[in-house]
This record gives structure tokens, sequence and C-alpha cells, in this order.
């Protein structure tokens, strides 16, 4: 394993953090916590020092299940990444209440590093309005986290502003891959948050999978010699910015070819030719891509029945693969998108800001 600088926190965490967010799950949709566990101790076991959770994974289950993978002495092994789930938040209060209650499902005094989740320029009113910066370092000077950021979806000059806003930030977590270069934070954003010495954590490294599964004409644009999975977390490694990328891996193959390919990470390791490759798949990605959806679920359940994420990858594929592939899928799914009653729940918490109910007209039309 190789590891890198965490900003200016004095940590080094591998270059591979796990992301629980995706975890294996049973035919119930609870999570396979058997194989799950395996997973996570596996990855510690081969240098993975890092483990994100979040309050509504796996419908709130997930840090039970990082509980009970870090018992036996896995717990002193890492650095355990936690967020305050913003979306439930209401009152002052409830800062206190998600953290200690956070704390009793993670069977720990403490958490290594703590985050406002998913801040956007709404929540980052309401992070002010109820003094949650404040909070955080108080929390922190209590020692019940040891370093404090965010995790962001919004756009750049959202971003910067968050950042000016507090110099006691240690890190953020931000969307980035080859793709989104000038999505949400983007490059940009990546550069300006490590020259403050903040640490940066990435997420969606394969934008929800979609980077793993290229469409084939996106996929011609790179040499054989790598899989698409690897070319996409290389070039992240190769950023001096980049503290570590969290994967959310869901089969034991996963983790094993990602510790492999971790295990030959470095900056500087992406030549020149091959940023020209990078280049010309995302032009050609961005002309077949319909929906910027990333599967996370967080729109999930949606009250009328609709598989939300699986008609917008049925949406997506109708571009990339062709409308027959597209259809195929989506007439497999029993509740279509003209079942969508514009609630408006869904977009509340979509972390992309995708308009929902605006989109499911097109599917239907597109479909019909």
């Amino acid at each position: 394993m190789q590891y890198r600088k965490f900003g200016n926190t004095g940590v080094e965490v591998s270059a591979l953090g796990f992301g629980c967010m995706r975890l294996p799950i049973n035919e119930d949709k609870t999570i396979n916590e058997e194989k799950a566990i395996a997973m996570i101790r596996h990855a510690i076991d081969n240098g993975v020092n890092y483990i994100d959770t979040a309050y509504p994974y796996h419908q709130g289950t997930s840090e039970l299940l990082v509980a009970k993978a870090l018992k036996d002495g896995y717990r002193e092994k890492v650095y355990l990444a936690d967020k305050l789930p913003m979306v439930y938040v209401e009152k002052e209060e409830d800062f206190e209440k998600y953290l200690n209650e956070q704390l009793q499902k993670l069977e720990t005094e403490y958490i290594d590093f703590y985050l406002l989740h998913a801040v956007n320029r709404a929540r980052f009113e309401t992070i002010k309005k109820l003094n949650f910066v404040e909070k955080m370092a108080a929390a922190k000077a209590a020692g019940k986290v040891r370093h404090i950021g965010f995790s962001f979806h919004d756009d750049l000059d959202t971003f910067k502003e968050i950042i000016d806003y507090f110099d006691g930030w240690d890190f953020c977590q931000i969307q980035y891959n080859y793709i989104n270069t000038h999505h949400q934070a983007g490059t940009e954003g990546l550069k300006y948050a490590a020259s403050k010495g903040l640490g940066v954590v990435i997420m969606e490294p394969l934008l929800g999978g979609k980077l793993a599964n290229l469409a084939p004409h996106v996929a011609a644009a790179f040499p054989e010699n790598k899989s698409q999975v690897e070319y996409a977390l290389d070039w992240l490694w190769d950023q001096e910015e980049v503290s570590l990328l969290l994967s959310g891996m869901t089969e034991p193959e996963q983790v094993e070819q990602n510790l492999e390919y971790a295990s030959r990470s470095s900056i500087g390791m992406v030549t020149e030719e091959e940023r020209a490759i990078y280049a010309k798949a995302k032009e050609i990605f961005d002309r077949a891509s319909l929906v910027d959806c990333t599967k996370c679920e967080y729109c999930m359940p949606c009250p009328f029945g609709l598989n939300i994420p699986g008609i917008f990858a049925a949406y997506n594929k109708s571009a990339s693969h062709g409308l027959a592939a597209g259809k195929a899928d989506y007439d497999a799914m029993e509740t279509k998108a003209d079942a969508c009653r514009a609630c408006h729940r869904c977009e509340k918490v979509c972390p992309q800001n995708i308009k929902i109910s605006e989109v499911m007209p097109k599917v239907v039309k597109t479909f019909a």
C-alpha cells in the first residue's frame, strides 16, 4: 500500500480508502454482514487505514456494520470517518444528538475525521445559522472528533466560500474524476483546498460505476493495457493534491483489484500521452451523458415506487449504448417514469441537484 500526506494534519493515509455506502447486500436489501466484514478486514490487513461511513448509508445500518468490522483490534489500525447528516438537521441541538448517536452506533469514544455531510449553498446557510462550525470546533476540543471537515455538492464559488469561512477546516471531500473536472468543485476547487492546507478526499472516482463500465465508443479511446477502473483511479492518484480516494466496493474481487492498483500508485504516474487520451474520453463521454446520476440512492425509496437511479441508468444507456439497449432495461421495470407525481422529495436530497421531476417526462417520451 502507498501512503500520502493528509493536508496539514500530520497524518498519512492510504491511497485507497474503503467507502461503506455500497456494501454487499442480501436479497432483502440488508447488508450481507459476513461478506462485508470480511472485505473490510481484508482491506485493512493489506494496508487500507481509512474507513468512511455516514449516518444515512444502507438505511442507517452502515455505521453499525462498521462497528462490527472494527472489533478484534481493527479499530486501532484505522482512521474512522463519519458524517453529520445535514439532511435531517432542524435545530441547533441536533448536532450533539446525531454525533452522540453516531459514537454509540460506532462503539467508539471518538471519530478521527468528522464531516458536515453533503454541504451545498442552502445547507451552508443552515450551518451558519445553527453555529455548527463552532460546534465542530468544540467537539474537536472535547476529543469527540479529531479532525473536522465537510463533504461538498454545489458550485465552485460556494466551495471556495465555505473554505474561506473558517480557518480551522482540516479536510474536505469532493466529487472528482476525469469526467468531473469542471463539475462542482472540480480541478480548480481541488487545488484551492490543497493550497489552504486541507487534505482532500475524493468520492465518486468511478462516477457511480459509469467509469468502470464505459460504453464501447468511450472505452475505445483507451489502450487495452489497463482496465477501465485502473485508468480512472490512476488519473486521480497522479495528482499531488489528492490525499486519498474512496471506493465503494461491493465484491471481494473489487477489493483485490483496487488494492493492487493502489500498490503501484504514485504522483506523476500519468504520461502526457495518457492525459490526451483522458481528455478525448471525456469529450466522447460528455456527448452521450443525459443525466448526472451516480446511483447514490439518496433519493430512495420513492413514495410512488420509482427506481429513480435505475430509470436514469436506462435513460443514459439509451444514449451511450443505443435506444434498444436502454429500452430493454426500462421495459423490465415494474414502475415506469410516468408514475412520477413531481412531489420533489427526491430533488431535496439529490447531491447532483438533478431536477428529477423535469427529467421523468423526457424519459417517458424517449421510451414511448
